[in-house]
C-alpha cells in the first residue's frame, strides 16, 4: 500500500534517539511520504533540516497562530518562540526556501489558549494568507475552537489549495469546506473518535488525507503517535467508505500528490 503521513512534528522531544527507527518503521509499514510541519521560526529551520536528512521527508513551514503572539507552550516538546514573530522575516526566510518546502503550514487560529488576541491572530491570519496567495503554496491549517472564523477567512482568498488539520468544527462547516474544495487530513485516532468517522462520511474521497499529528493523537493509549499508524486510520476509512483499503490508501496517497505536487 502507499500510505502518506500529511502532518506531524518530527522535531518534537517524544522523538529523540529514535528517528531512525520511527522511520525505519514508517517505511516497513507502507509510508512513502511523511510531512513535517514547522510552527515558529527554530522549528522552521529544524523540520527543514529533517526533510535534507531523510529521503521519505518532506517539510511545510508554518507560524502557529499562538506563537505568532510570542505565547507558545511551555511543554510543547518543541523549541518554543518565545518573542513575538516578525511575520516580514519569516516570509523572507520562507520565499529564500520555497523550492525546498511542499507548503505552508501550521498556520490559522487558536481561540483555545487565549481568547484576548482573537482580533491579532487575525490580521496575523490575513498577512498569512495574502502571502501564501502570492507564492502559490497549499496551505495547512490549525483552526482550534475558531473554525468558523478560519472558513469564512479562507473563503474570501484566493489561495486554491487548502488542507484543514485537525478540523473541529461541526457538521454544517464540514459540508461547507467540503463545497470549496477544501481538503481534510484524519489523525489516526479516527479509530476512537466519531467526530473524525462523520467527517470521513461527509468529506469524498477525493478530499481527504492521512496524517498523524504525531506525537500527540495516537489510536494506542499510552503509545507515543507515529507515521506506521496511518494504516490504523486507512483501515477505518475504507470501512466507513464501504472499500477495500489498498483502494482506500492509493486514492489518498493521489490527493496528497494532487495537493502538495
Amino acid at each position: 500500500m502507499n500510505l502518506v503521513d500529511v502532518h506531524c512534528h518530527l522535531n518534537h522531544d517524544e522523538y529523540k534517539g529514535i528517528l531512525d527507527e520511527v522511520i525505519m518503521r514508517a517505511k516497513a509499514a507502507g509510508i512513502k511520504k511523511i510531512v513535517t510541519s514547522g510552527v515558529n521560526s527554530p522549528t522552521n529551520r529544524a523540520a527543514l533540516a529533517l526533510a535534507e536528512k531523510y529521503d521519505i521527508v518532506e517539510c511545510t513551514l508554518g507560524m502557529y497562530p499562538i506563537d505568532l503572539l510570542g505565547l507558545g507552550q511551555d511543554e510543547s516538546g518543541m523549541e518554543r518562540q518565545t518573542e513575538a514573530f516578525v511575520l516580514e522575516d519569516e516570509f523572507a526566510f520562507i520565499k529564500k526556501n520555497k523550492d525546498k518546502i511542499v507548503g505552508i503550514g501550521e498556520v490559522g487560529l487558536d481561540y483555545h489558549w487565549t481568547k484576548e488576541h482573537n482580533e491579532q491572530q487575525k490580521k496575523n491570519f490575513q498577512q498569512i494568507i495574502e502571502f501564501v496567495e502570492q507564492i502559490k503554496l497549499p496551505i495547512v491549517i490549525h483552526s482550534r475552537k475558531a473554525e468558523l472564523d478560519c472558513v469564512e477567512m479562507l473563503e474570501s482568498s484566493k489561495i486554491k489549495k487548502v488542507d484543514m488539520h485537525c478540523f473541529g468544527g461541526r457538521k454544517h462547516l464540514i459540508k461547507k469546506g467540503a463545497e470549496l474544495g477544501f481538503y481534510f487530513s484524519i489523525p489516526t485516532n479516527i479509530v476512537k473518535l466519531q467526530h473524525f468517522q462523520t467527517m470521513v462520511e461527509i468529506v469524498p474521497l477525493g478530499q481527504l488525507l492521512t496524517e498523524t499529528d504525531g506525537p500527540w493523537l495516537s489510536p494506542y493509549p499510552g503509545k507515543v503517535n507515529e507515521s506506521a499508524y496511518v494504516a490504523e486510520s486507512i483501515k477505518k476509512i475504507a470501512e466507513i467508505k464501504g472499500m477495500v483499503a489498498e483502494e482506500a490508501a492509493n486514492q489518498i496517497f493521489k490527493n496528497y500528490m494532487d495537493f502538495f505536487h
